[in-house]
């Protein structure tokens, strides 16, 4: 084993050097999966190992802030890596982050942290509260939690002391680990417990008072009785400060101001803090007394402004605390209802953003923001707009007074509720970073660049309230290193750098601060690096549980790879709705034949690239299809090609310098008319053209698009033809219908290059010829049939008659002509 060593005080990061001596190895890239352990007491040279893969090169350490020195490094095997550490006794307590450099690149970036208390180790049984592991105050240990276990630590307290305890475990970023911390008292009483804090979120803190001297017992186990041999943590028991937020929870940039630490179980504390120049996006507050100091920062935010605090009552219009705009108002909803009312002056017309921070401090309150004129109705308000946090941007409709009133969505409160309002000016801002080429993963998000060669990565630009060019600085670059990026359009929102390393670069690497700015200085537009990287992640749903934000970029030269890349820049342009074959070509170093795997690393807004191109094994060379819509947009672009080839011990990349794709109009534009055809005949479709840009020689049209079995010839053009017909011809058994993806290919020779692009979409309908009229049939010679007589219908019998009811008169009338007709039968004599 090799033992490398270097005493040096440390400034932005931790160095190492030997000698960097030449190497046959190919340059692969490494990969850091963990640190143990996973943290150290300031003051003290701490011995981590660091897992992973391809680190049997590793020459550093890098970290991204000050106070650490690398005394010793020691290459184990190719997956573990022993360093000693020294760590400063100022060095800044809580997480820090690092990453293992090697001669072939770059690993990801892990976290770990720095505590005050003296460090000791977990000893089994202490699962039992009748068996714990004895511990005295103010230690750190560091344990694991099994399934179903629960780690019981015993300790002495005398009467008034203060007793408290937290937890790195969720932030330690293993695995999904929830804590639950308690303090109790000998006869199992708990005096204090904690499963989730807003200062921590799923980690815990609990503090007590001890009521008397005796012996007290801090308990961790998992929330739901989880736990695996991947759930460690690092228990602090002490008798530190444990504030959970500071109030005023913000201060101007450069002044003093006079803080209280809300929380403590002691009381509030106040302290005067000084706020640099430069305080950072990661600017926390940390408070000591005579008990220690704490194991993490309470968030605070510096700004431009200065505080405005509330005064009590202020929970209506007319007792409104007042303040200056642009301005900090600053409160705490103390008690559960309570509402806090802030009063302001502003002109007709003037337009302020107004943001809430509470939830981003880690403030218990879940803020409701209203604004109102006063004494009068609502004008806008915000529940949920940053998370929890609350923001909008309000324009006063007139010159006068106007009030701002918080409170909690819930209606809780309570002496930690603080909150900040901050109303500013419309201000632009700016940041970069690189984006993710998987999901969860840290791939290329540092730089390496092989020596002699190139590496080519996208940055992404946020803009806010601004618009123009952008430009890229990076001025402590390692040496050897230059970097190349044209200016960024005021569209585009992701532009392609290349890094080249000088064939005689050190290898070496720096955490460095890379910039953006306005194309006119006069605007004082500039921005930083903002990298998020996800850290862990799970169920519900792939959830993030741990990010870490940076602000540097990570870049490093590193040992040769065996190929290098250029393309073959077009003599021609890419014109819209046309088609490129791009070239490119690998220089390959002898006995290195393996595939190169290739990618665009960028494409100009409207053109887009095939995707899944090799230069195959032991060949030099492959081309990418590339494809421009019909509104692309014109103008010359810088583009890059990044290769990767796995060469035994991992993948590494290099990347092709810049070339330029020009993106432009079609010389030539044609309308071609529609027609129709029966199948089995011929057609002609006329087209007319419209040239935009002369061309020299002719151009060749192609009909494309055609259905099965038609065919045309292809026709030829000059920049001064008019019109043209192609002849088309149509078999018996083409397909029968409307066709509507004929179009014209065009094809012209500039530079001994073809441009080619897609003109003139139609529709040609064929159809199905009428079929012949079918003959007349001949009727066969009528014969006459013998007409049978119809036999007679049967009369109807007659229907009886129908009698009729006779009236009263009637029937009289009718019994009188009988009478009569009786006595003239009578009367009448006998012959």
């Amino acid at each position: 084993m090799t033992r490398l060593r270097r005493f040096a005080a440390f400034a932005a990061f931790a160095t190492f050097t030997t000698l960097e001596t030449s190497s046959t190895v190919e340059a692969a890239s490494p990969s850091l999966s963990s640190i143990f352990p996973r943290g150290g007491q300031r003051g003290t040279e701490v011995e981590f190992t660091f897992g992973g893969a391809r680190l049997a090169d590793a020459k550093e350490i890098l970290f991204y802030s000050p106070g650490f020195e690398t005394v010793e490094l020691e290459k184990v095997e190719g997956g573990k890596v022993v360093a000693r550490i020294k760590i400063a006794p100022d060095c800044r307590l809580g997480v820090h982050c690092a990453r293992i450099r090697t001669a072939s690149g770059i690993t990801e970036l892990k976290t770990f942290f720095v505590g005050a208390l003296k460090p000791t180790a977990e000893k089994e049984p202490n699962s039992k509260f009748d068996t714990p592991q004895k511990i005295e105050l103010n230690t750190t240990v560091a344990g694991v939690v099994e399934n179903e276990d629960v780690d019981y630590y015993a300790f002495e307290a005398k009467k008034g002391q203060r007793i408290s305890l937290e937890v790195e475990a969720m932030r330690l970023g293993n695995t999904i680990f929830d804590p639950y911390l308690a303090i109790l008292d000998d006869a199992r009483f708990e005096l204090a417990a904690c499963d989730d804090s807003a200062l921590l979120l799923q980690d815990a803190t609990c503090q007590a008072i001890a009521p008397k001297d005796g012996v007290y017992y801090a308990q961790i186990r998992e929330s739901s009785y989880g736990g695996s041999g991947s759930c460690h943590y690092r228990l602090h028991i002490g008798t530190f400060p444990r504030p959970l937020v500071a109030y005023p929870a913000g201060g101007k940039i450069g002044s003093e101001v006079e803080v209280k630490f809300l929380g403590d179980a002691s009381g509030a504390k106040a302290k005067k803090i000084k706020i640099p120049e430069n305080p950072g996006d990661d600017f926390t507050l940390f408070y000591d007394d005579e008990g220690g100091a704490s194991p993490s920062g309470v968030q605070f935010r510096p700004s431009p402004y200065d505080n405005t605090l509330e005064v009590e009552p202020n929970g209506d219009h007319d007792s409104a605390t007042k303040g200056p705009v642009p301005g900090a108002f600053n409160g705490v909803i103390e008690k559960p209802g309570d509402r806090d009312c802030f009063r302001f002056h502003a002109k007709k017309g003037q337009t302020y953003e107004v943001e809430l921070f509470a939830r981003r401090l880690r403030s218990p309150l879940d803020p409701v923001m209203n604004i109102n004129h006063h004494g009068g109705g609502g004008i806008t308000g915000n529940d949920d707009s940053r998370g929890p946090d609350s923001y909008f941007r309000f324009t006063a409709p007139e010159t006068k007074d106007y009030v701002i009133a918080v409170r909690d969505h819930l209606s809780a409160g309570g002496p930690e509720y603080v909150y900040r309002i901050e109303l500013s000016p419309v201000k632009p801002r700016l940041s970069m970073s690189i984006p993710r080429v998987a999901r969860y993963s840290q791939e290329r998000q540092s730089i390496v660049v092989p020596k002699g060669n190139r590496f080519a990565t996208m940055v992404s630009v946020s803009r806010g309230n601004f618009g123009g060019d952008l430009a890229f600085s990076c001025g402590d670059l390692p040496p050897g290193v230059r970097m190349h990026c044209d200016t960024v359009p005021s569209n585009l929102s992701a532009v392609p750098v290349v890094f080249e390393a000088e064939a005689d670069a050190a290898v070496g690497g720096k955490i460095c601060r890379f910039q953006g700015a306005h194309v006119d200085e006069k605007k004082g537009i500039r921005g930083d690096f903002d990298l998020s990287l996800d850290l862990l992640w799970g169920e519900p749903g792939q959830s993030i549980y741990l990010r870490q934000r940076v602000d540097r970029l990570a870049v490093a030269v590193a040992e040769e790879v065996p190929f290098e890349l250029s393309i073959v820049e077009p003599k021609v342009p890419l014109v819209r709705a046309g088609f490129m074959s791009l070239k490119v070509v690998a220089k390959r170093k002898e006995g290195f034949d393996a595939p190169i795997a290739l990618q665009m690393v960028f494409n100009p807004p409207g053109v887009s690239s095939q995707s899944g191109v090799s230069i195959p094994k032991g060949k030099n060379e492959a081309t990418i299809n590339l494809n421009a819509s019909g509104s692309a947009q014109i103008r010359d672009w810088k583009i890059a090609v990044l290769g990767s080839s796995n060469a035994g011990q991992g993948t590494i990349w290099a990347s092709s310098p810049f070339a330029t794709l020009r993106v432009a109009q079609p010389y030539v534009s044609i309308a071609v008319d529609k027609n129709s055809v029966e199948q089995g005949k011929d057609v002609e479709l006329f087209c007319k053209v419209t040239p935009t840009k002369e061309f020299p020689g002719n151009a060749k049209i192609v009909l494309q698009g055609l259905p099965h079995k038609v065919t045309s010839t292809a026709m030829e053009i000059t920049k001064d033809t008019k019109d043209f017909t192609f002849a088309v011809k149509v078999a018996k058994d083409s397909p029968a219908g409307r066709h509507r993806s004929v179009f014209c290919r065009v094809e012209i020779v500039e530079n001994g290059e073809t441009i080619v692009h897609s003109t003139g979409g139609t529709e040609l309908r064929i159809d199905k010829p009428l079929p012949p009229p079918k003959p007349k049939k001949k009727s066969p010679p009528k014969v006459a049939k013998k007409v049978e007589k119809p036999k007679p219908k049967p009369k109807p019998k007659p229907k009886p008659p129908v009698k009729k009811r006779l009236t009263r008169l009637q029937k009289l009338r009718l019994e009188y002509e009988k009478r009569k007709q009786e006595e003239s039968v009578e009367t009448t004599p006998e012959k």
